[in-house]
């Protein structure tokens, strides 16, 4: 299942929003082939939404769009409608997600969200992610709160982790070790792996065979400052993870792993088979 971003922001996109990426996830799709084409239906709809407001100022480091947001809540609202303006249905066919990237925002023991003008404690930042998740159909978060927060991260997915996934990146950095201590303290349900950032294929492989014994989701994904290189996206469907997550539908070092994923497929043939969103 691709995961794919709309709309950059935090240190991917200048921080004019605080939350580092807003992405979508075509739940309803039936192929990998379905769910890339729906993916681009949204992030088309959202450069022409941004473009009408005049708010468009080009595309983040990761491909997604740069707009100038208000607040954080209305980057959500505009992905919202996006998904309608493409035709398809929030929540049904399209989840949202957030990759919260909350250690760029945490400032002694605070929580500084300066679209929004708010500094937070943790369990009002839970609070705060909580809503969003009641409010908008978001199906996925991606590091909460900041990475040294432990109990941040087992508060919020003790009080929203039986309905949504919840991503460890930062905070597990692709370490088997941190990923089988934060399922014992029920932290996460989740984890990134990012072969370039464990540093090596076997000990990411590692993180992964952790998460799997925790019975989590697995995310195989980029970084910024990526290459053309597509390994990636034979290591997801080798490792039948759950997701590939590799930035947005600009650039050619983000759309060279995604067309590798087609490829796959398509080559793969009446053999492929797609998980979709509902395997756990």
């Amino acid at each position: 299942m691709p995961m794919v971003q709309i709309f950059g922001g935090g240190a991917h996109a200048g921080r004019r929003v605080d939350i580092q990426d807003f992405l979508i996830i075509p739940i309803g799709a039936a192929s990998f082939d379905e769910a890339i084409a729906m993916a681009a239906s949204v992030y088309r709809a959202a450069g022409e939404i941004m473009a009408d407001r005049g708010q468009l100022y080009g595309v983040a480091d990761e491909g997604g769009w740069w707009p100038a947001f208000g607040s954080n809540v209305e980057a959500l609202d505009a992905v919202m409608e996006a998904i309608e303006r493409a035709r398809l249905a929030p929540g049904e066919e399209v989840g949202i997600a957030i990759d919260v990237a909350a250690s760029q925002f945490h400032r002694s023991a605070r929580y500084c969200l300066a679209a929004d003008g708010i500094e937070l404690d943790t369990e009002a930042l839970v609070e705060l992610l909580t809503g969003w998740c009641r409010r908008y159909p978001i199906v996925s978060v991606e590091d909460p709160v900041a990475e040294d927060d432990d109990a941040g991260m087992v508060s919020f997915t003790a009080r929203i982790g039986e309905e949504i996934q919840i991503i460890g990146d930062d905070y597990l950095v692709t370490s088997a070790e941190r990923v089988a201590a934060a399922a014992a303290s029920g932290a996460c349900n989740a984890v990134l792996l990012k072969p370039n950032q464990a540093g090596t294929i076997t000990e990411t492989n590692a993180a992964l065979a952790a998460a799997r014994a925790a019975r989590w989701r697995t995310i195989v994904s980029a970084r910024s400052g990526e290459t053309e290189d597509v390994t990636i996206a034979h290591l997801a469907v080798g490792w039948s993870a759950d997701q590939l997550k590799v930035g947005s539908f600009a650039r050619s070092e983000r759309m060279a792993k995604w067309n590798e994923g087609l490829r796959i497929e398509e080559a793969l043939g009446t053999a492929a088979v797609f998980a979709g969103w509902g395997r756990r």
